[in-house]
């Protein structure tokens, strides 16, 4: 098939909406090599740079010349709205299958075995899924004219951001013709990377490798350790900068919290997160309508998302790896002639990485747990299961599952929502992989922190990082943000960091299985359960946080300053029905510790302390429990209540450590059954350990 410039170059006014648009450098000799079959190509190029108007383009050309449809594998489908919007404007016909969209199915199956469909996006995961690889893929594979992968660094055990079931492109491309047209795109595919993607993508992989410099940016590193100041200086600099832009953070709970700063000093942000849910469409039209200065977003805003004219990305914290930085850093300035890109750094930020680092593969004792519990249940397990009988939480026992699944060949199988073992043993490669990738990510993390010490040369930095060409690099010439902070705004940030509380949620029902010592099982009747609660911080964080770990790791005694700010959240809160008096877990490790605190809270709020609850006997810490049903279960048992009648008000139940919550519901319980009003429960800190 010969290549139709004429027919092109009016696909892309179209789909640019400009009728005086030109192709880029290497945008029309890669719609020519995959128009005229000349082999499988892997195109890299930065964001920004046009990758998805070569596919679409070349999927328009290919389907009007009578070809069948493409088939386009991307993570990243719920951003892809506005590339969507663009082959509309060609009148490429694209329709998505997804976990959203389950209502819609049968009818875009129909449109696909009737040849309605120019381009089906799917996500990797995807390929997982039985009933599409028998009822549509197997389809259609014969009649695929183009096969895209986006985002293709993530099919590489080397790429910063492996998604594990694009492992399986591998092996559907077994199943379709050596000669399929193929294109692979990717903005951050260093050396290492695109030798992988030869070996999985081949044979005869051409790549076609652009220039990697942002001459648009102007790059900038700050170090500002404490989360007060860097918040201080956000609220400085933002209103400064024209434009709209993106603030990064590393965690859900910091972009609610720095979107909360900024919003309380009158500056129109939102927080975006992978929690976000529905919200997220309208959030990146707010963005891309300028309706907002930011989003405060964690890498869920991340490949995919596409506003030309964004004047600058601040990360608050140090990602970990300069291919994650580049990629994130890099929606700025696309099509605009100056553009700021700046790191913040702190000093949680290696303590953040770290935990993704070595929670990103299930460990060998995980694997080894999971394995002999499914060995013991011939007809399979199911997660809500697996959980009653190994001390591992959820989310390790589904990492551990999915990542086994995807091996090949596959020690475990699926079968409705019971896990069971195959034939297979598990082979030593995997954990070969594991390891490596766990160095290559503590290396990533350690040129991370070389670049946050640059005074200068970062576009280089980061080119040379990627393996790209470095040379005749020049900074742009806007002038450079401020590294000083407001000492007032500072002050005001850090009283901004202890207004922070996070709610108790009741839980409603009993672990899977019930409790044994209690006997209870199912539902959690109302009039046992607890009011919602309180907890004044998270454990260690900035704010109160440092305040309680250190009381009650160096102290041994946690100071007035705790009790005040659990006063004041106490009268903020004003829960209804108002305690009448106040009790708190024991504890046999700490016996003092917990007492002390809450009867000093007691006589701030002028009521009554005394002490209902006690240990029965000695159990292990509830942070060593990994799952909700083994944090029950350890509980169970453990408490009694020790007065012979209560009071008859409610109830204030005080704890300094919330983290599965089923201390406080089995507390409640007990509290209730013995004749106790209504229960409030109010912690120090949440650890997070629980699930």
């Amino acid at each position: 098939m010969l290549y139709n410039q004429l027919r092109a170059k009016q696909l892309l006014c179209a789909g640019t909406n400009n009728p005086d648009a030109k192709f880029r450098d290497g945008q029309e000799e890669a719609i020519t090599h995959i128009i005229e079959g000349k082999g499988r190509l892997l195109l890299v190029q930065k964001t920004g740079w046009g990758k998805s108007s070569v596919y679409f383009i070349a999927t328009k050309l290919l389907r009007e010349a009578g070809s069948g449809p493409a088939l386009l594998i991307s993570p990243l489908i719920s951003l892809m709205r506005n590339q969507l919007f663009q082959a509309e404007r060609m009148g490429v016909h694209a329709l998505t299958i997804h976990s959203d969209n389950k209502e819609e199915w049968a009818d875009i199956e129909e449109a696909i075995t009737r040849n309605q469909v120019d381009i089906l996006l799917i996500s990797p995961e995807r390929l997982a899924n039985e009933h599409f690889r028998t009822e549509v893929l197997a389809k259609i594979s014969a009649k695929i004219a183009l096969l895209i992968i986006d985002e293709a660094h993530c099919v590489s055990d080397w790429g910063h951001d492996f998604r594990p079931h694009y492992r399986l492109i591998e092996r559907i491309l077994r199943n379709l013709p050596a000669n399929m047209r193929l294109l692979a795109t990717s903005a951050t595919a260093n050396n290492r990377v695109m030798a992988d993607l030869e070996k999985v993508l081949g044979p005869n992989l051409v790549v076609s490798r652009g220039d990697l410099n942002r001459p648009s940016l102007r790059l900038k590193t700050i170090k500002l350790q404490d989360q007060s100041e860097r918040l201080a200086w956000l609220a400085g600099v933002l209103p400064k900068i024209e434009g709209s832009g993106i603030i990064y953070t590393l965690t859900v709970h910091d972009a609610e919290r720095v979107a909360g700063w900024l919003k309380s000093r009158g500056i129109n942000v939102e927080a975006y997160t992978g929690e976000t849910g529905e919200q997220r469409e309208s959030l990146e039209n707010a963005l891309l309508q300028n309706q907002i200065k930011a989003l405060v977003a964690t890498p869920a805003l991340g490949m995919g998302f596409d506003k030309p004219d964004l004047s600058f990305v601040i990360h608050y914290q140090t990602p970990g790896s300069v291919i994650a930085y580049y990629q994130q850093v890099g929606r700025a300035g696309r099509a605009i002639d100056s553009a700021y890109g700046v790191l913040l750094s702190g000093q949680e930020d290696m303590d953040i990485t770290n935990y993704f680092i070595e929670n990103a593969f299930p460990t060998r004792e995980e694997v080894k747990l999971v394995l002999e519990a499914l060995h013991g249940a011939p007809h399979g397990l199911s997660v809500p299961e697996l959980l009653t009988k190994i001390n591992v939480s959820m989310g390790r026992i589904e990492k551990a599952l999915s990542m086994l699944f995807l091996e090949s060949p596959a020690p475990v199988i699926k079968q409705g929502s019971k896990w069971q073992l195959t034939t297979s043993n598990l082979s030593g490669e995997f954990w070969e992989r594991a390891e490596r990738l766990t160095v290559l990510r503590h290396e990533e993390q350690q040129q991370m922190q070389e670049y946050v010490k640059l005074k200068d040369g970062h576009m280089e930095f980061l080119i040379r990082a990627l393996d790209g060409d470095a040379s005749n690099i020049s900074q742009n010439k806007i002038p450079a943000l401020s590294a000083e902070v407001d000492p007032k705004l500072v002050n005001e940030a850090a009283a901004f960091l202890r207004r922070t509380n996070i709610p108790i949620e009741p839980r409603l029902r009993w672990p899977s299985g019930g409790l044994p010592h209690m006997d209870v099982s199912g539902v959690i009747k109302p009039e046992y359960q607890a009011q919602e609660g309180k907890v004044l911080c998270i454990w260690g964080d900035a704010g109160w946080g440092k305040l309680v770990r250190t009381g009650k790791y160096v102290d041994s005694h946690y100071s007035d300053a705790l009790v005040s700010a659990c006063t004041e959240l106490y009268r903020k809160w004003k829960p209804d029905p108002a305690p009448t008096w106040v009790t708190c877990i024991p504890s046999r490790r700490h016996p003092e510790l917990v007492p002390d605190f809450a009867q000093r809270l007691a006589k701030s709020l002028g009521i009554p302390f005394l002490i209902a609850l006690e240990k029965t006997d000695d159990r292990p810490q509830q942070k060593t429990m990994a799952n909700s049903a083994q944090q029950a279960r350890n509980v169970d048992g453990s408490l009694a209540v020790k007065l012979d009648s209560l009071p008859n008000g409610p109830v204030l139940l005080v704890d300094d450590m919330v983290d599965s919550r089923w201390t406080f519901d089995i507390a409640v319980y007990l509290l209730r059954t013995h004749g106790s009003n209504v229960v409030f429960p109010l912690a120090l800190a949440y650890t997070g350990h629980g699930e």
